[in-house]
This record gives C-alpha cells, sequence and structure tokens, in this order.
C-alpha cells in the first residue's frame, strides 16, 4: 500500500492531538506491511480513555487475549501488529473501558466494511492506477464562478436497479456516463456514499468516515466510478457530513468510554431532530479526523468537490433546540468552534488541493459563507440558495389567480442574488417526507402542471446561479422519491413525461451553449431586468448577458393562462431576434404557439430600452430570444 506509514511516529501523535493533522488516514486504522521481514496488518487507534484495547476478528475467533494493542506511551494511541494476516480480515477493537465494560467498536478509519447489516471493518488496500491525468491537470485553470455548472444529484442505490439489486459503482459508472453526457450534465453529486448502517438515513448517518459503503462495492470499485467519470468530462461531487453522526453501538459514538467525538455537554452533544450525536469542534483531535476526512476524498478518491450538509445546524448553538437558551461566552446563539472549525477545512483544502469546490447546505441568513477566510468569511465556494428554492416553489404551487398577489416571491431573489455565490438547488430534500414531487406541487390540472414544471426548470437555467436537479425531476415523476426503488423509468412511454425530458435535455444544452446564461452568473452585470413589475399578468421578462454585451439572450416567462398576440418588449440593440427555445412546442407538450421567423426590433423604447420587439406569448409558457449573427 503506497504512503501509508509502518508505525506510528510522535510527530504525527502531536499533529493529531494539536489539531494539525490533514491526513491522519495514512498511520491510523488498518494497514497492510512488509517491514523488517514481517508481513501482516498493523493497527492504530486513537482511544485515550480506554482501559485496554484488543483487536478481535476471524483470525482469533473474536477473542482479543491474544491481540492485546500497545499503549504508545501515554499519548491515548495504541498500536499493534499482527503477523501473518491479509487483505480480507475482518476485525473490530475491543475496548475495555474505564469501568471494566466492554465494547466492539468498528475501526473509525476503516476503508473498508462488511456490507450491513454486518458491522466489522475490513483490511483494505486501497490503491488504483489512475487513468485522468488530462482531468485533473486541467481541473487546475477552471473559473468555476465563470464557467457552466449543471449538477446532476443521485442516490446511486436508487438511481437505476436490476433485478430488484441496486447497481454497483461499475456498473453506475458504466449506465450514467452516457446518460449525463446526453443530458447535458457537467458534474454529479452523489448523496453520501461514507458507509452507514440504515438505507433509510439515505448515507446522512455516518459510521465509516473513510469506507465507500459496501452496498455498491469495494473502494476501488468507486475509484473506477470516479476514473470514468472524470475521463467523460464529468466533475464528482460528494455529499459530507460533518455535523452529526448516529449512535449505532459499533460506531464513534461513546468511543472508548467517552465522549470523544461528541460534545461533553449533552445539550451540545445531542441532536434531538435527528437522534444523532453532534461533534465537538473544540476538540483539536476532532478537529483532524474530520479534515483529514475531507483531504482523503479529494487526494484518494479525485473527487472534485465536497457539499457540506447542514451547516446551519453546525453554526448555531441553538438549532433544533427551541426550549434551550444556549449562548456562547460572548452571550451570542453562534457556535464559536464550528465557525473557527470550517474556516479552518476550507483553508486547509483551498491551500492542499488544486481548485476544489466546496460547497455549503447553508438555510439561514448568515453573512459571507462563500467569501474568503481572509475576508471574514467561512471559505466556501458557493452556497445553495434556499431562499430562491423556497420561494419559487411556493409560488409555482399557487394558483393562475392567486400568482398575480405574489409576484414578489419571484422578483425578491434578485434583491441578494449576488450577496454569495449561489447555487440553484432542486434537491433530494424538496421530494421526500410528504413534500411532493415537483410536478405534483405544480398548480393546476393535468397539462397546466406539466406547462408549469417547464416554467420552473426554465426560470432556474436562465436565473443567475449554478444549477442542480435530483433525479426523477427529469421525467416528472408524480410519486415522492424512494430510497427503495428506482426512477419511474417506464414514465418514459408515455407522450407527456417524454416531451418533459425532451425539453429538460433540450434546455440543458441551451445552457451549456450560451456564455450569456453563466459567465457572469456572479456579477451584476450579467443580469437586467426588462420588466420585473408586471403582476397583474404575472409575466417577467429580463435579459442575461456575456461579457460581450451583445452575446445577450432576452428571458420572457409567462406564468399565466394569458394568451397574448403581440406581447411588447423593450430590447437593448437594433437587431433581429432568433427564439431560440419555447417551452410551448409541440415536441415540448405545448399547442406550438410560437415565433417562427426572426423579429426585428424597432426604434421604439419600451420598459427603459430603446428599442422593442412584439413576440407571441403562449399561456405557461417560457421564451429564449437571441440576437442573430450577422
Amino acid at each position: 500500500m503506497q504512503r501509508r506509514k509502518h508505525s506510528i511516529y510522535l510527530s504525527d501523535i502531536k499533529r493529531y492531538i494539536n489539531g494539525e493533522h490533514y491526513s491522519a488516514y495514512e498511520f491510523l486504522g488498518s494497514r497492510l506491511i512488509e517491514h523488517n521481514g514481517k508481513r501482516g496488518v498493523a493497527f492504530c487507534l486513537y482511544a485515550p480513555y480506554a482501559k485496554e484495547v484488543r483487536v478481535v476478528g476471524n483470525f482469533n475467533g473474536w477473542d482479543g487475549k491474544e491481540h492485546k494493542m500497545l499503549k504508545v506511551l501515554d499519548t491515548g494511541f495504541w498500536w499493534l501488529l499482527i503477523e501473518g494476516l491479509h487483505e480480507g480480515e475482518m476485525y473490530k477493537y475491543e475496548i475495555i473501558k474505564s469501568d471494566g465494560n466492554k465494547v466492539l467498536k468498528a475501526d473509525p478509519y476503516a476503508f473498508y466494511s462488511e456490507l450491513r447489516p454486518n458491522t466489522a471493518s475490513i483490511v483494505c488496500d486501497i490503491d488504483y492506477n489512475w487513468n485522468d491525468n488530462e482531468w485533473m491537470l486541467n481541473r487546475k485553470s477552471i473559473n468555476y464562478f465563470e464557467s457552466p455548472m449543471n449538477i446532476y444529484e443521485v442516490h446511486l442505490g436508487s438511481w437505476k436497479m436490476r433485478d430488484g439489486e441496486p447497481l454497483n459503482y461499475k456498473e453506475c459508472a458504466d449506465e450514467l456516463i452516457p446518460y449525463l453526457k446526453e443530458m447535458g450534465y457537467t458534474h454529479i453529486e452523489l448523496l453520501p456514499i461514507m458507509e452507514h448502517p440504515l438505507d433509510a438515513s439515505w448515507g446522512y448517518q455516518i459510521t465509516g468516515y473513510y469506507a465507500a459503503t459496501s452496498r455498491y462495492g469495494k473502494p476501488q470499485d468507486f475509484k473506477y466510478f470516479v476514473d470514468r467519470m472524470h475521463q467523460n468530462g464529468i466533475g464528482v461531487i460528494l455529499d459530507w457530513v460533518p455535523g452529526h453522526f448516529c449512535r449505532d453501538e459499533h460506531g464513534l459514538y461513546a468511543f472508548d468510554g467517552s465522549h470523544l467525538y461528541e460534545h461533553d455537554d449533552p445539550r451540545l452533544g445531542d441532536n434531538y431532530d435527528w437522534g444523532t450525536a453532534n461533534f465537538d469542534y473544540g476538540k483539536k483531535h476532532v478537529q483532524s479526523f474530520l479534515i483529514s476526512n475531507a483531504m482523503f476524498w479529494f487526494e484518494e478518491f479525485h473527487i472534485d468537490g465536497l457539499r457540506v450538509d447542514a451547516v446551519a445546524s453546525m453554526l448555531y448553538l441553538n438549532f433544533g433546540k427551541p426550549n434551550l437558551d444556549i449562548k456562547n461566552r460572548f452571550g451570542g446563539y453562534e457556535n464559536i468552534d464550528a465557525v473557527d472549525f470550517l474556516k479552518k477545512l476550507n483553508k486547509t483544502i483551498y491551500e492542499n488541493i488544486d481548485n476544489p469546490i466546496m460547497i455549503a447546505e447553508e438555510s439561514t441568513t448568515w453573512p459571507l459563507v462563500t467569501y474568503p477566510t481572509y475576508e471574514g468569511g467561512l471559505g466556501f465556494s458557493f452556497k445553495w440558495n434556499m431562499g430562491w428554492m423556497n420561494d419559487t416553489l411556493k409560488y409555482m404551487n399557487y394558483d393562475k389567480f392567486s400568482r398575480k398577489n405574489n409576484h414578489n416571491l419571484l422578483t425578491f431573489s434578485m434583491m441578494y442574488a449576488y450577496s454569495e455565490n449561489f447555487i440553484l438547488p432542486l434537491s433530494h430534500d424538496e421530494v421526500v417526507h410528504g413534500k411532493k414531487s415537483l410536478i405534483d406541487k405544480m398548480s393546476g390540472d393535468y397539462e397546466e402542471k406539466f406547462k408549469n414544471l417547464r416554467l420552473l426548470y426554465g426560470y432556474m437555467m436562465t436565473h443567475p446561479g449554478k444549477k442542480l436537479l435530483f433525479m426523477g425531476g427529469e421525467i416528472a415523476q408524480f410519486i415522492e422519491w424512494r430510497f427503495y426503488s428506482q426512477i419511474e423509468w417506464f414514465l418514459l412511454k408515455y407522450p407527456i413525461h417524454d416531451a418533459l425530458f425532451r425539453f429538460v435535455k433540450e434546455l440543458n444544452h441551451i445552457y451549456l451553449e450560451n456564455k450569456s446564461l453563466w459567465e457572469l452568473d456572479h456579477k451584476m452585470e450579467g443580469f437586467e431586468w426588462i420588466d420585473a413589475d408586471n403582476n397583474h399578468q404575472s409575466v417577467i421578462s429580463y435579459i442575461r448577458y456575456a461579457k460581450d454585451k451583445k452575446d445577450h439572450i432576452v428571458v420572457v416567462i409567462n406564468f399565466s393562462d394569458g394568451n397574448y398576440e403581440q406581447y411588447k418588449i423593450g430590447v437593448p440593440f437594433e437587431t433581429k431576434y432568433r427564439e431560440i427555445l419555447n417551452s410551448d412546442k409541440d415536441i415540448y407538450g405545448g399547442s406550438n404557439f410560437i415565433n417562427s421567423s426572426s423579429i426585428k426590433s424597432v426604434d421604439d423604447s419600451w420598459h427603459g430600452k430603446d428599442f422593442s420587439i412584439s413576440i407571441k406569448l403562449a399561456p405557461y409558457s417560457i421564451i429564449l430570444l437571441k440576437p442573430e449573427k450577422e
């Protein structure tokens, strides 16, 4: 195994305890070694409050009397070399607590685990011959803020199944890659693939932070997944959960008889909403554990980014605890240790990884989330725009009569669109727990729901910010997402679902091909309202600009059932405009009330612009117009 240390060094110990070790997986855990003529497996564990630690497994009949670990001075570390062991050995740590009671724990640094419901760790060599050098080299120079980013969010276990069982990592790669390329996605974001005991947690309650779940294969199989994605020009983002962990006995909770990873104060250590335990970011070894883990996925698995889950739950001491008044030493509700940890995390990642993507799922108005740490920010690259998502979905649920009185839900997002670097998310969280699927959230009768869903996707793809859509949204699946069942692909046999699918694909490719929809995503000069105030007709219109202002797209969206033969809007230039997308085309399920010929702007000022055009505008439709090249 390359880059694995044969022994434990005092320098490693000191850095780990001081919260300054960012590659702790190189010496902690289990490692196959050949050293001084001895072959076997070296085990290393941090359990400072344990009275005694033994290694148990099939190799000793799960009786550790003959395999007691050696205490490394008074450091809290334990070490043992067992000769004759091989890859594939199953093991756990038998920890004797200070009160004499025993507990069996999985290895916090194991690279591989038994398939659930079994819980043992497995000795595993994770070396792999990569073939993504071109991608990794090119990634260094990408300016994500001026590039298209269209993310497809996936739960690997339920995207597709075969004979009722999920595909493995290799099968997922081979099936997903042509689909992602056909559909026009630049990145895939995976719900957590770290080892977790309960399928119903979707991976958000973890026991093995360093182990790619064995549900879909071995660690090298997941490396194959990432490698193949990169060879085909697709970036890989992982959901990562540093906020809390599950209480299963074999996991991190009460690890060595103490609150080693969670907070000692149960008010802070207990996550009441989720039935989990919160990490204590004030403990230096917890910082080493988590930052090393983030580095591990970048370094060992070549991932391109991490989407950090539930950042708000980390930032606030009283998050999810409405009946508790917990304040910090300054009298505020901010979790100072968590704030410092997030800054340290992002600073470390950016200093050590070439051009990483760090995304915050942060649902409050916490300031400067995507600002550099040296400017007082948390240091993330992007933040999910939960405000846009909530307001927009709320608006789309209103009927045609109510929309005119709630027009501000469409326009308010532009008041803060440039306060952070945003990603617009229509994620898995919005299609579970009785919230309904996206298509089912839409108002109107059956056909109007499809028209409105096309509007939603068109509005998202033309609004400033990067994009994210959860699997199943592109086929208008009516049923909520279920982790135990694949997407209802059979819906594509029905013309109206197939038409929606075709619309999403066309919209994605229009997004990729037009700089005006992403080059100035995070700068005010990339967006200009034409008419934000037409609430009585429920129509909005705006312009998206590239750096070259002549390269622009005019967007007109009719959120009502009004039908207009000549809808007049102001435009910035004297030129001919061509309709490059109309959601009312018959191939998308519409009535084909479209602008089939070029539209010449006239010298007639309108909406504060020097020129204007008149267009056909169908009910519940979005139109994209682009200047024709001279």
